[in-house]
């Protein structure tokens, strides 16, 4: 499995592209915006897009949504509770940069429910507190953990936005994420990646 990032919008959102090699399937974890030299690069690579998993509604992480549907017609998944967020401008602070967005076609899942995609068996971890329906996708066969806003290197997301909750955040991160295997590697929605065992020692907010 190869895992190639793009860091994409106004706020540097980390999108990646995560691809089998071998069928050149592949799928798209956030889609912060839509990006012209990314569409070049899965249809010059020969992948065939699969899917496009959202792990918030937040407008970083979803405002490219439209643009890369319309290129590749495949479904985006997102917690059922993110639903208000996701069709709501002002939930999702598009509503502060223009005329808004929201996207009313999502494939709402549940936590714990696992989706079967490029060869590979994702688990979605409900993650609650920097959105009211955020969430991670594991991958426990490669020890992969897409974090989005949930957890970052030495940081958690920000929950001062609407359907924020500190103490959730920090409840999600200790009984969801805390408990994987220390090797796993965390993929965040913003800057650098880490694991969980360097969180666990060295993460302040938890």
């Amino acid at each position: 499995m190869k895992i190639e990032t793009f860091v994409i919008g106004m706020i540097g959102t980390n999108c990646y592209l995560v691809s089998d090699e071998e069928t050149r399937e592949c799928l798209l974890v956030d889609a912060a915006e839509y990006s012209q030299k990314l569409v070049s690069h899965i249809r010059e690579g020969g992948f065939r897009l699969q899917a496009i998993l959202l792990t918030h509604g937040h407008f970083d992480h979803v405002m490219g949504i439209d643009g890369y549907v319309k290129e590749f017609d495949v479904p985006v998944y997102a917690h059922e509770e993110e639903a208000a967020l996701l069709n709501d401008a002002s939930l999702n602070v598009s509503a502060m940069y223009g005329s808004g967005y929201t996207f009313s076609n999502a494939v709402y899942v549940k936590d714990g429910q696992v989706l079967e995609l490029i060869g590979k068996k994702w688990k979605i971890l409900y993650t609650p507190g920097h959105t009211v329906g955020g969430c991670c996708y594991y991958c426990e066969e490669e020890k992969v953990l897409f974090s989005g806003d949930t957890l970052f290197c030495a940081s958690i997301g920000r929950t001062d936005l609407p359907t924020g909750s500190a103490g959730t955040l920090v409840r999600s991160v200790r009984e969801k994420l805390f408990v994987l295997p220390g090797q796993t590697r965390v993929l965040p929605g913003h800057m650098e990646e880490t694991t969980i065992e360097y969180e666990k020692r060295h993460n302040p907010f938890i």
